[in-house]
Parts: C-alpha cells; sequence; structure tokens
C-alpha cells in the first residue's frame, strides 16, 4: 500500500488534526483561559495607551509549562474568528510570560473596542487552540476627547438631590451606544426611565480636587430607535458632608456643588456616529432626597417624585435650565484608575422581629454587615417609616449609639415618606452603612392618624465587587467561625477604599492596609483597590513628602493622628506586598519617587535614627485599661517602620534596576538597625525592649532586628509574658507580627492556643460574647466600632502557616509557590485554595493513622517548594512542577 492510499492519507491527516504526528497542537488537555485586561474581564473604559493583558494556562498533564505565545487584536469579532488580528498580531513570542502582557499593536482611539484571543505553545513545542474570545472598551484618551460640559444647578449647596435630564432621538441602524459618565458627590445614570448599571455609589472616593473618576457603560440595549430620555440623579457622598442639627457627621467638608458630565457616543451600521452631550441645554430639578450624606443618613419623600421624569414625552417646562461649571476640576480618569464598583452583593432576610411600642419595631437580621435596607410599605399617603440603624442595642431595644459615633455627635438613619395610599417599595440611592439592626418607627401622616405597616424590610448586602480569591477550612470549628467574623469584617469595609468601620468613619485609615494587606489578599482579588489606594496615597502627600494617616484626606487631622510611621508605611509596603502577590511592577514604578520622598522626610524627622512620630501599638490589651495604645513606646514602633520601609525600598530599588539606591538603602536600613538596638535594646533590663511588651519583643523578633545571640533571651522573655497573662496584649501594629514570630520559632501551637480561647481577649471571645463581625478592640468593648478588620491578621496566620501557602518574593505572583504547612495537635486536617495569577493553589492536609499526609496542587507555567514537616520540626523539601501531587511522611 502507497502512501497515496486514501486510507494512510485519512490517518496522517488525522495524526496531524491531533497533534500526535509532528506535535503542531496539543490535546485539549492544555489550553489558553481566564482573559484579563489590565486586571478586569472585558472591561470598559480603558484609559492607557498600552493596556496589560494576562491570560492563565490550564492543563491536565503535570509539569506543562507554556514556550510561547501569540496574541491577536481585532476591530471586530469577525476578524479576530478569521484569525486577522488587524490591530495587533504579536507573531510567536518565545517565553512563559502571561501576566500582564502590554499591548503592543497599534494605536487605539477613544472609546474603540477591540477583540482578543490568545494561543500557547507547550513544552514539547505543542501549540493550543485559540482561547475563547475577549474585548476590552477603550475610555477618553484625552481632556479634547471630552465633548461634553460639566453641569450643575444653579445656586447653592443643597442637601437634598440634583436631577438633570434631556431627550434625544435615535435614528433606525443603531450598532452601538456607549456613556462615559460621572457625578459628583454620587450619581446613578437613567436610560428612558431604567437604571445603568447594577453599581451603587459611584464613582469610586477620590480627593476630587485631584482626580475624578468616570464610568464606562454599553448601553445600547438600554435605547430604542425614535425618542429617548438620558437622566441623571446625584447624591452628595464624600463630596459635600454636612452636620446638619440631629445628623451624625465624622467630619464636614465640601468640594462644592453637585454636578455631573455624560458623553454618550451612538455609532450607526452605515458609519456614522452621533454624540448626546451635557450642556446648559439639559433641564435640571431637585430631586425626592430631602437629605442626602454619606455620614447621616437618606431621606425620601415619595411625594416629591415626577412621574415619568427619566423617560421621553416627560414635560419639564417647570424645570430649570443646568448651569455649565466653569470652577476647577480634577483630570477625570476611568477603568484604569480605579477599583472595581460597589454593587448589592447578596440579599439577608431578617432573622427576628420584636415589637418595642405601638408603632416602633427592632429588626434584626442576625448579621453585622455593611448595607442597603430594601423596605416594602403600606399605609396612608404621607405617613413616615424611620429607619435608625445601629450594630448593639440597649436592654430596651433602643439602638446603642456609643460604637457609631457616639450620640453626642447626632444619629443617622433612612426615612421614606409615602406617596399614595397603597403598597410602595422603595430602596435608597446614596447611603449605606454597617450595621446589625434596624429600629424602625412608624409615623403617621397627621398626629393621631393611621400608621402605616411594613410589610417587608430586606438587609441588601453592599461592597466592592472584587472577586473572592480563597478559601479556608478546617476540622476545627472555632477556626472556621473566627475565618468567617474577620471576612464580614473585610467584606463591610471594601469599598472604593478600604474603610476603616462602615459606620462610624468610612475613612481610608491608611495602617490596615499593610498591616493586614495579606490577610486580605488571600480573602480577595485586591489587585486594582490596592493599587487605587497607592494612587490615592500619593495624592494625599504633602510638599513636605509627609503622607497623612488618611487617604483620600478629606479632613485634616491634628498632629501624630496625621503624621504616624506606621500609619505612613502603608506607601511603602503595600506597593511591595502586591508585586509580591501578583508580579505588577506598575505602582513601584509610578510611585518611586514619591516613596523615596517620603523616606527622605522620615529620615528628617528621626532623631539620630529613631523616630518619635507614632501612635503605638493601636488598642493593644490591658483589661484593667482598655482602647487605644498603653503599652508599647511610640519610638519602638515607629522605628521599626523606618527600618522596614528602609529595608523594602532596597528590594524596590533592586527590582528596578536602581542597584545604586539599592545599596543606598541598604546601608540606611543597617543604620537604622544599630540605632534601634543601641537605644532600645537594654539586655541588662527585664525589659528588654521598650517597655518589655509583647509588641516590643515581637517586632524586632519578626523583623529580624535582635542581633542573633540576643533572640534566645528575647523569645524566652516574649513566651514568658504570653504564659503570665495567658492571652497577647498586642494591638494592630504587634498582632501579624506576633503570629509570624511565634511561628517561625516553632510555636504555631501557642498561636492555634492563643486564638481559639473563648476566655480571654481575642477572636474566640469576640465569638462568645456573640459578635457576627471582628471588633476594633479584643473585649468588643462599648465605644469601639464592632466592624473593624485591623486586628484580623490571624486570616494570614491560616493561609500563609497552618495551609502553608506563600508567595515567593524572587518569582513574584506565585510564578514559584511556597508550600509550607504547620499541623498542629488537635487539628485533624485544613484545606485552602487561593486563586494567583496563574491559577488555583490547593492545598489539603491531614493527620491520621500515624501518617501526616499532603495533597497539593499547582497550577499549569508555575513551579512550587513543598515543604513536609517532621514532628521534631524539620522539614524535607521536595521542588515540584505543576500538577497534583500527594505527599506523606510519618506523623
Amino acid at each position: 500500500m502507497s502512501a497515496r492510499d486514501p486510507a494512510v492519507v485519512f490517518r496522517l491527516i488525522l495524526l496531524w488534526v491531533l497533534g500526535l504526528g509532528v506535535g503542531s497542537f496539543a490535546s485539549a488537555a492544555y489550553m489558553v483561559e481566564g482573559l484579563r485586561c489590565e486586571m478586569a474581564v472585558d472591561p470598559l473604559g480603558v484609559d492607557v495607551v498600552h493596556p496589560r493583558l494576562s491570560w492563565k494556562i490550564r492543563s491536565e498533564e503535570s509539569g506543562q509549562l507554556q514556550t510561547a505565545w501569540q496574541v491577536l487584536v481585532a476591530t471586530s469579532s469577525e476578524a479576530l474568528a478569521d484569525a486577522h488580528g488587524d490591530r495587533w498580531d504579536s507573531g510567536r513570542v518565545e517565553g512563559d510570560r502571561t501576566v500582564l502582557v502590554p499591548y503592543l499593536g497599534q494605536g487605539l482611539g477613544s472609546s474603540e473596542r477591540v477583540f482578543w484571543k490568545v494561543r500557547s505553545w507547550d513544552r514539547k513545542g505543542r501549540i493550543s487552540d485559540w482561547s475563547a474570545p475577549a474585548s476590552w472598551t477603550m475610555g477618553l484618551l484625552s481632556p479634547a476627547d471630552w465633548q461634553a460640559k460639566w453641569i450643575t444647578s444653579a445656586g447653592a449647596v443643597r442637601e437634598e438631590n440634583t436631577l438633570f435630564r434631556r431627550e434625544f432621538n435615535v435614528r433606525p441602524g443603531l450598532r452601538r451606544a456607549l456613556a462615559h459618565v460621572t457625578g459628583l458627590g454620587q450619581y446613578e445614570l437613567f436610560l428612558n426611565g431604567a437604571k445603568a448599571g447594577a453599581d451603587v455609589l459611584s464613582p469610586g472616593w477620590t480627593n476630587y480636587k485631584t482626580t475624578i473618576l468616570y464610568d464606562t457603560r454599553d448601553i445600547t440595549a438600554l435605547l430604542r430607535e425614535g425618542a429617548n430620555a438620558a437622566a441623571l440623579s446625584l447624591g452628595n457622598g464624600m463630596f459635600h458632608v454636612v452636620r446638619p442639627d440631629g445628623r451624625f457627621a465624622k467630619f464636614k467638608g465640601s468640594f462644592g456643588a453637585q454636578r455631573a458630565i455624560l458623553h454618550v457616543r451612538l455609532e450607526y451600521a452605515d458609519g456614522a456616529v452621533e454624540t448626546l452631550a451635557t450642556d446648559e441645554t439639559w433641564k435640571t430639578h431637585a430631586g425626592p432626597i430631602t437629605f442626602s450624606s454619606i455620614y447621616g443618613g437618606e431621606d425620601y419623600d415619595a411625594r416629591r417624585v415626577q412621574s415619568g421624569w427619566a423617560s421621553p414625552g416627560f414635560t419639564d417646562s417647570s424645570w430649570m435650565q443646568a448651569a455649565v461649571f466653569t470652577g476647577e476640576s480634577g483630570v477625570l480618569r476611568g477603568q484604569c484608575h480605579a477599583a472595581e464598583p460597589v454593587a448589592p452583593i447578596e440579599t439577608r432576610q431578617v432573622a427576628a422581629t420584636r415589637e418595642l411600642a405601638p408603632g416602633v419595631m427592632l429588626y434584626d437580621f442576625g448579621q453585622n454587615a455593611s448595607f442597603m435596607p430594601r423596605l416594602t410599605v403600606n399605609g396612608p399617603a404621607g405617613s413616615v417609616v424611620k429607619l435608625t440603624p445601629g450594630e448593639l442595642v440597649n436592654a430596651d431595644g433602643t439602638i446603642n449609639r456609643s460604637t457609631m459615633g457616639g450620640a453626642h455627635r447626632g444619629s443617622a438613619w433612612w426615612q421614606y415618606t409615602k406617596a399614595t395610599d397603597g403598597p410602595e417599595t422603595w430602596f435608597p440611592q446614596f447611603y449605606y452603612l454597617g450595621s446589625r439592626y434596624l429600629y424602625a418607627e412608624l409615623l403617621p401622616a397627621v398626629e393621631g392618624g393611621v400608621r402605616p405597616t411594613v410589610e417587608s424590610v430586606e438587609m441588601v448586602v453592599v461592597h466592592s465587587t472584587a472577586a473572592p480569591a480563597g478559601n479556608f477550612a478546617s476540622s476545627d470549628p472555632t477556626l472556621n467561625r473566627i475565618r468567617d467574623l474577620v471576612r464580614w469584617a473585610q467584606r463591610s469595609n471594601m469599598v472604593s477604599i478600604l474603610t476603616d468601620c462602615p459606620h462610624r468613619e468610612k475613612l481610608g485609615w491608611l495602617e490596615q492596609n499593610h498591616l493586614n494587606g495579606p490577610a486580605l489578599r488571600y480573602e480577595w482579588a485586591l489587585d486594582r483597590i490596592a493599587a487605587k489606594n497607592v494612587s490615592d496615597m500619593a495624592e494625599a502627600q504633602t510638599p513636605e513628602g509627609l503622607i497623612p494617616n488618611v487617604a483620600p484626606e478629606y479632613t485634616v487631622f491634628k498632629g501624630t493622628y496625621r503624621a504616624a510611621a506606621e500609619w505612613g508605611a502603608s506607601f511603602i509596603l503595600v506597593p511591595w506586598q502586591h508585586y509580591v502577590f501578583t508580579g505588577d511592577e506598575g505602582p513601584l514604578r509610578e510611585h518611586y519617587e514619591g516613596m523615596k520622598r517620603y523616606f527622605a522626610y522620615l529620615d528628617v524627622q528621626s532623631a539620630g535614627g529613631l523616630l518619635a512620630e507614632g501612635l503605638g501599638d493601636w488598642y493593644d490589651v490591658t483589661l484593667d485599661k482598655p482602647g487605644r495604645a498603653n503599652l508599647t513606646p511610640p519610638t519602638l514602633t515607629a522605628t521599626a517602620h523606618f527600618w522596614l520601609d528602609a529595608a523594602t525600598l532596597a528590594k524596590t530599588a533592586a527590582v528596578l534596576g536602581h542597584s545604586d539606591e539599592a545599596a543606598m538603602f541598604a546601608a540606611k536600613a543597617d543604620g537604622i538597625r544599630t540605632v534601634f538596638n543601641r537605644e532600645l535594646f537594654k539586655p541588662a533590663t527585664p525589659e528588654l525592649y521598650g517597655s518589655g511588651s509583647q509588641t516590643s519583643l515581637t517586632l524586632p523578633l519578626a523583623l529580624g532586628l535582635v542581633d542573633p545571640a540576643a533572640r534566645a533571651p528575647v523569645l524566652a522573655a516574649l513566651l514568658k509574658d504570653i504564659e503570665t497573662r495567658g492571652h497577647y496584649s498586642t494591638g494592630a501594629i504587634g498582632t501579624p507580627y506576633l503570629f509570624r514570630a511565634l511561628t517561625e520559632a516553632g510555636r504555631a501551637d501557642l498561636v492555634y492556643r492563643l486564638v481559639t480561647n473563648p476566655d480571654m481577649p481575642g477572636y474566640a471571645f469576640q465569638l462568645k460574647q456573640g459578635n457576627t463581625t471582628l471588633a476594633e478592640s479584643w473585649t468588643a468593648q462599648l465605644g469601639a466600632s464592632q466592624n473593624h478588620f485591623f486586628l484580623g491578621s490571624v486570616t494570614e496566620w491560616f493561609y500563609h502557616d497552618l495551609a502553608g501557602i506563600a508567595p515567593d518574593e524572587k518569582a513574584p505572583g506565585f510564578k514559584h509557590t511556597i508550600i509550607k504547612p504547620r499541623p498542629l495537635p488537635g487539628l485533624d486536617w485544613v484545606e485552602a485554595w487561593h486563586d494567583t495569577q496563574h491559577g488555583r493553589v490547593t492545598v489539603r492536609w491531614d493527620q491520621r493513622d500515624g501518617k501526616f499526609i499532603l495533597k497539593v496542587s499547582i497550577p499549569a507555567n508555575t513551579t512550587a517548594s513543598v515543604y513536609i514537616p517532621a514532628k521534631e520540626g524539620t522539614f524535607t523539601v521536595h521542588e515540584v512542577e505543576s500538577g497534583t501531587h500527594v505527599f506523606d511522611a510519618a506523623w
């Protein structure tokens, strides 16, 4: 039979198609997935000229890795399907890079949408199928591209909300409609009466004098041929904060009157493009929200609703002409400068109802969370439902305001006034907060009249839409409940910034960003929030180089409450953590000069290498004097962070290729270390370091500041203090380092005992007290927030140490993973997973039948070092490639 025989030809073709003959195609077991542009899936409003593209490799074969890749970017899905990259065809590019690959194709225009896909060559040179297609849409790339004007309502700044509207015509053949839009302080956009997008509290909070975030929305499905209407509703948000009598506010401050800008691009099948833009032809009117405050609440009078105001055909002759805003304004920035939007995440029903008096109800949702209520109410027109939230209640069922800013600053509530005699449903627009309870007062329209009745009230949990990135579970239910306790506090404080509590402060206090950075990142895809927050810090930096304790800096605090070194350290430490967890050098490179200016500011403030400007170990534990920082000298905590800043800048400079500056900062760190030990280490005293508090001893141990010869006595002193007290006394600053120091000293068992002790201050104690979110103080004391994640670094210990999943600084972004679990007596098993830039890392270990059994899954295109523990405290190390691996050892 010759090679031309049809049967032979068919077999050769079949082998070629399957990739089994000449290796041209990989099997379906090797594929490209998870396409992202600028860390987002199919993003709208990309506003950098060279967006960064990422993808993941998935393979059923162990040890698989990418050896080359090809990206196609096209102006249409049809061109992409034909493998025609008319914007960019990278060709075959050698290498294993799959994360943050810069787009190097033709220049892209404002509002342009492009489509892209990737294919990859595996370690044997076999080529994958093309990935499923993805897309991204550009924002407006320069101020000149904005054809819209900022519009406002003439007159004084108001506490009520502002409405804008305009009608326009859509011709036949509409292909795409894109809106670039924002409103200050916060806005909602409506097309033909329908809200565009599910997000709330948009745009993200910024220093509005410097940066204003805008959204890009595809509104094609909301438009129709013929008459259409565009409308905007504005609230005050962080833009305008007042404190009228009886209403709570953390501070007072204003950036001016509410205003909005909207640029709509209408693209037609015949190639024509039309623009609808805000200008003086728009109409404006006060809205039904009679009071709008991010701190004080939201009052809505449904009688003021003008039916159909956001739809075509509405008569707006009584509305005023909008005024063009001509004052100074921050730079409009899009998707690449924003965190993920805030949106409804889940809905919780009332867990318990208590009637306190006629017309007074208490609703318990069973969970403290950041939320907005959805209310359905019946009863006479003009009757009112007032909903006052609270974390805690008094014995009589009234709200206890002590954790929410104190009654002396006023209260906060939602209030709804009915328009009709029938049932009405309402969901707020511009006010959220964290609480568990709602105290409902049902008020008649006239004294002695019929009260309204609440048919239903729901807790709509709202927070950032950043994706969950991990899961942890163990055989110990207490550990699992502690994880939930912390995670609910994390959720409640994730908006466009990381707030310290979602009711009283709503401010971005910075110490928690670096102290809890890893704990947050194990649980959430924090990449975009973190990058935005670093930009917020940079914009808050003073001309002298100071990074204030809060960013954005909406209010200026005095003295150390503005200038604490442990707080400002986030500007250096968070970009480094971001790099280690993601491999993204962007924030390091963008803010390196600012980071150096901040360190130079600290250098000037230091006295011979010591820094005194610190707040100490916030909310450490003294049973007879709870609150704030009592045990550890601020000079010790501030100087330790001064050293950490220098050491981190040395590593940053090395990554960025500045070898001379890396050596300079390393020398600075050595000098600070010398001064730290000379001035603060007193070996002849019982305290050894500082006051001898647990944090005084922990920071030098965990950071490596202790000379090797002194480690044993310092560790012994720490252990003695813990045993004497029976609990940890560390606060927000010391706690993550305590867990690290004890674990690295082989005492993870002690950490386990401390965190699960229900009878002493700590996590299990809070569970015993009935908390559903982590509190600001270990004892969950009144006067302190009950929803605060800054003591939540135990989550890092769960993932990093119990499960043993850690990134490798030398191969960041989990390109190489360190797997180093710590099995403990009393724990039968632990399992966890974490979604990295390359895929999911999974760990499960069990102790049974005298064996330690470890199962590890490593994503394709990565490697890992797996440490197998022995009872004597040693480890054996196995270097592994991708795939699933099972190890066992005598235990």
